[in-house]
């Protein structure tokens, strides 16, 4: 059986919020629970309890093919909390606006913060009307190192794509060679060359994960751009934007690292960012 959705529930939350409708329709897809986790502060969780029982029973209405729908009131720190939730959940789902005060920061730092430390794979939703995992009509796009790709974010995009019958968008962005110091002169690129090399290793990354994945339809983009601002173009038609952090840094954020974290704060569609390493 799959481990649990966890949907981190704020005092706000209504039935028809984007981040509450994307856990619903993962939680289907995956025929997982859904599990609405909100934490109390020092407040009494008898509350907290009423709030979430009421958006449990809507879902449970409107929503009959979910598996199970439970709550939890849990005292405490809500970044404790959620991080406690994650040591035996399959996702954590967190809705992007943060409560800080601040309309021109896009995501909340506690949304931040659990991206670059949760122990499983955390989904960022925009706060946007209509998201939902089979409400956007786009394909699932990736972030692919084709030099040091990396396998669990490969693993849960070709998932993903296969999981809601759509396609699949690998994006490898690169850059021309620095120059090395001491040269005399500035180095001569052969263009084509490098762009054919920068194509084939894309393509040689891919080539396992075709075989794996016969019924996903695989398109390539290899670039000659910022890898951000490609992802972050794509996310405007796409279902799911899927990236990765690694886990050898001291901070969450320079866990996060400049692409996933740019991603994540300026995507229009839901991202997945996937713990590697």
């Amino acid at each position: 059986m799959p481990k649990p959705i966890v949907l981190a529930v704020d005092e706000d939350a209504t039935d028809d919020g984007p981040s509450l409708a994307w856990a619903a329709s993962e939680a289907a897809l995956r025929g997982a629970e859904l599990r609405l986790l909100h934490a109390c502060g020092d407040a009494a969780p008898d509350y907290a309890r009423q709030f979430l029982d009421t958006l449990a029973d809507g879902l449970r209405k409107r929503s009959p093919e979910l598996l199970a729908v439970n709550v939890e009131a849990v005292p405490g720190d809500v970044r404790d909390a959620l991080a406690a939730a994650t040591a035996s959940a399959e996702l954590l789902v967190l809705g992007a606006r943060g409560s800080g005060g601040f309309p021109g920061l896009l995501v909340g730092s506690t949304s931040l913060h659990l991206a670059g430390t949760a122990g499983c794979p955390v989904v960022v939703v925009p706060d946007r009307r209509g998201i939902g995992a089979g409400s956007v009509d786009g394909r699932v796009v990736v972030g692919v190192d084709a030099k040091d790709p990396d396998e669990a974010v490969l693993d849960f995009a070709f998932e993903a794509a296969e999981r809601r019958s759509r396609s699949l968008r690998a994006v490898h962005a690169w850059r021309y060679p620095l120059l090395t110091q001491g040269r005399a002169m500035p180095p001569v690129y052969e263009k084509g060359h490098i762009e054919a090399d920068e194509e084939r290793l894309l393509a040689e990354v891919l080539a396992g994960w075709r075989q794996r994945y016969p019924s996903v339809d695989v398109g390539e983009a290899s670039v000659r751009s910022g890898a951000a601002k490609e992802l972050v173009a794509l996310s405007a038609d796409a279902a799911l934007v899927v990236v990765g952090r690694h886990g050898s840094h001291a901070g969450p954020l320079s866990r996060l690292g400049s692409v996933s974290l740019a991603v994540v704060q300026n995507a229009l569609c839901p991202v997945a960012v996937v713990p590697v390493g």
